[in-house]
């Protein structure tokens, strides 16, 4: 499968020529009045004649057999994509350009179509070659390139151009000049460019597939402080692409101290702005659902949205906050602020499906409560792509929120893309992925491109795909845009004011503590053998136990250890005095401190879930406080732990016996089962665990004051005994 797409503007400039080409009269010939011009040449002449793209050397005469200078033929191929001498470009950095062509130089150079003879020149004056004739109208068309192709049939083009040569030569937009010479290095005549740039014009306009642009966020987390650059992002997309859809793959709640003090509205407000055409539930758009409000916030960001909602295996029919919202079927006339199996948006006279997932460990991982997941996502995306195909609909995307590649035995993208057939396109999230191009999986025949950002807002993905009139995808196009670059829209920054200033004011209040440096919560990212607050100790994990087994100490003096997920650290401290905002950013999910009494052997298991995907990162992983836990990575998941030790008032160590029951401390979240933690989860079914009502940001911010001058350490409590296993 080839990765590029025909352009989309060379295709509307096709489209204008057939406009001209119909409204032309049969006198046009002798009113363009070259005397020049062979019969061989004359329709190609005539229709870039007509549009404005070229004009003669004089009244009478074309200059049909004359070289074409690289200035003049950047005017033309600029001329025939629609750019104008009026438009902004980035300065290419030629300085032998006339000002006459250089918008069309600038123009052509940013899009990566056309090359100078070096940093500065660009040989303005130098004749065209045919070689670089076909370079350049391979890659401003987007034609099909074999970019594994390293020669043709014709010897006298060398390994730099023979793709490019072969595509033109496939779609019979040029010809050798014998059967094994090219004329690679000859320049091109006017009229030789005049039957390029037609015959590429007819060959678009004879397409028959159908092309889909699409924007894409995921895991945003209410990272809000380059929401307006990613406004400006989406709005220049659109000006190329006015067509577009916009979607994201869930997780706008939970982050940052604009969740915290908005509950998601910030967000909506620049999601209104952008104009969003779906989305789909992260698992952390259900973290409050055993709050005294339950999911009120969520119920509130549904209401207020000016998009519709897509969920095929979320069940919301027992909680009543959603009575009214929640739609079990599919919808061709979707509403804003209601939840729908699946939608259909019609793109350009076609009809696209849109259908959502959210992952099945949500009910581990987050506090869904009455709100509950399917069992069998194949089966439920499977049924969606049939309910599909019965309404006559074959092109199919799955907007996701499962993890590109996280534990198939509950869920993923890949696993997804392998079960099911007719999904063409797979927008994911939850595992924060950072897929720099699409990922084409599935089968040769039905193939899924699969598509993530990151994290954070921080790259706005795009896609272009074609499909053939069966609806399969036999093309593609992918990137991320780096939103951190761009301008800020104006009116973005507008509405995000007041809650900035908000935010401001919150995260402003000083504490009495000083970090000497970084108490980092690092992630593992694109490298898997990086630390991170997943499946490594760390200093900042080390503080936070500290303080929760100090405040349990408080209400229990028989508490022995306490433990916080990995995945409920959410962000470092920067270095120097540490403020309110900082630490909630931390720990933004709003849980209390709670202890509950478990046996060492039900602590054992626990633990085995803590490592058992090391070096694989897992938010279950457990930072710990009063114990020093020892495992052999060498070993099966399972069978891991070596030791768990407690320490001692006098720094001696003893080991935990199963059959001795212990009186620990963790948050709420841990201690009803999140994660996957099931001996935690019969503690809490069986009355085992007592919630102390007590805030953990508050309980951190405690303990940072009571330190004061605070120097990261990690301390050996968490260590694996065969590193070298790990490493392999």
């Amino acid at each position: 499968m080839t990765n590029v797409l025909k352009n989309k503007k060379f295709v509307a400039s096709a489209v204008a020529i057939a406009a001209v080409a119909t409204a032309v009269s049969p006198a046009s010939a002798a009113e363009m009045k070259f005397t020049d011009v062979p019969d061989r040449y004359t329709e190609a002449v005539q229709f870039l004649f007509d549009l404005g793209i070229v004009k003669g050397e004089t009244a009478t005469t074309y200059g049909t057999h004359h070289s074409v200078k690289r200035q003049d033929a950047a005017v033309m191929i600029a001329s025939a994509l629609g750019y104008t001498s009026s438009g902004k470009y980035a300065d290419s950095g030629f300085t032998d350009v006339p000002a006459s062509a250089k918008w069309a130089v600038d123009a052509l150079a940013e899009k990566g179509f056309i090359d100078g003879k070096s940093a500065k020149r660009f040989g303005a004056s130098d004749p065209l070659t045919r070689n670089e004739t076909a370079k350049i109208l391979a890659t401003a068309a987007g034609l099909e390139i074999n970019n594994d192709l390293k020669k043709t049939q014709f010897t006298d083009v060398n390994e730099r151009f023979a793709k490019y040569v072969d595509a033109l030569v496939k779609n019979k937009l040029a010809v050798g000049k014998t059967a094994t010479q090219f004329g690679a290095g000859a320049p091109v005549t006017r009229g030789e460019a005049a039957l390029f740039l037609h015959r590429t014009a007819k060959l678009l306009l004879e397409d028959d597939t159908f092309s889909l642009s699409l924007m894409h966020l995921n895991d945003t987390h209410a990272h809000l402080d380059d929401a307006a650059k990613l406004v400006t992002a989406t709005k220049e997309f659109r000006k190329e692409n006015p067509n577009s859809l916009l979607l994201h793959a869930g997780d706008v709640f939970s982050g940052t101290l604009y969740f915290n003090e908005y509950k998601g509205q910030a967000d909506l407000e620049l999601m209104k702005l952008m104009n969003f055409d779906a989305m789909t539930f992260g698992n952390h758009e259900f973290d409050l659902g055993s709050s005294p409000e339950g999911h009120k916030a969520l119920q509130e960001f549904v209401k207020a949205a000016n998009f519709p909602f897509v969920s095929a295996n979320v069940d919301f029919s027992k909680d009543p906050l959603f009575d009214g919202l929640f739609q079990t079927k599919i919808s061709s006339a979707p509403e804003k602020a209601n939840i729908y199996t699946g939608i259909v948006k019609e793109v350009n006279g076609e009809k696209v499906g849109i259908f959502g997932l959210t992952t099945k460990e949500t009910e581990d991982i987050a506090s869904p409560e009455l709100v509950s997941f399917d069992e069998d996502y194949i089966k439920e995306a499977q049924d969606m792509v049939d309910e599909f195909e019965k309404m006559g609909v074959n092109k199919v995307i799955a907007l996701t929120h499962i993890g590109y590649d996280d534990n198939p035995a509950i869920d993923n993208d890949l696993e997804l893309a392998k079960a099911v057939q007719g999904i063409d396109v797979i927008v994911g999230g939850h595992s924060h992925t950072k897929l720099a191009e699409p990922v084409v999986a599935g089968t040769k025949e039905e193939p899924t491109v699969i598509v993530q950002t990151g994290q954070y807002g921080e790259n706005l993905g795009t896609l272009d795909v074609k499909f053939d009139d069966k609806g399969v995808v036999v093309s593609h196009d992918g990137e991320l845009i780096e939103v951190g670059k761009l301008a800020e829209d104006e009116a973005a920054v507008k509405v995000l004011a007041p809650y900035k200033e908000g935010v401001k004011k919150v995260s402003e209040t000083a504490t009495k503590a000083t970090a000497t440096a970084a108490l980092e919560s690092p992630r593992t990212g694109e490298n898997p053998d990086a630390p991170s607050v997943r499946k490594n100790e760390t200093a900042l994990g080390n503080i936070i136990t500290d303080g929760m087994l100090s405040k349990a100490k408080t209400y229990n003096k028989d508490v022995v250890m306490a433990f916080q997920n990995g995945g409920g650290i959410r962000a470092g401290i920067d270095a120097g005095p540490i403020t309110v905002g900082e630490i909630i950013t931390v720990l933004p999910f709003g849980n209390t401190l709670a202890t509950m009494k478990v046996t060492g052997a039900e602590l054992k298991e626990a633990f085995e879930v803590s490592v058992g995907q090391y070096p694989k990162e897992n938010g279950g992983f457990l930072h710990v406080s009063g114990a020093e836990v020892k495992f052999d990575s060498s070993k099966p998941a399972g069978e891991r732990i070596v030791s768990i030790s407690l320490k001692n008032a006098d720094g001696t160590l003893t080991g935990i016996e199963d059959a001795t029951t212990y009186t620990v401390a963790t948050n709420a979240f841990t201690a009803k089962g999140g994660d996957g933690f099931d001996s935690f989860a019969k503690a809490y079914e069986e009355g085992r665990v007592t919630d102390l009502g007590l805030s953990d940001w508050e309980n951190l911010r405690e303990e940072l004051e009571r330190i004061g001058t605070v120097t990261p350490k990690t301390e050996g409590r968490i260590v694996d005994v065969n590193p070298a296993a790990a490493a392999n």
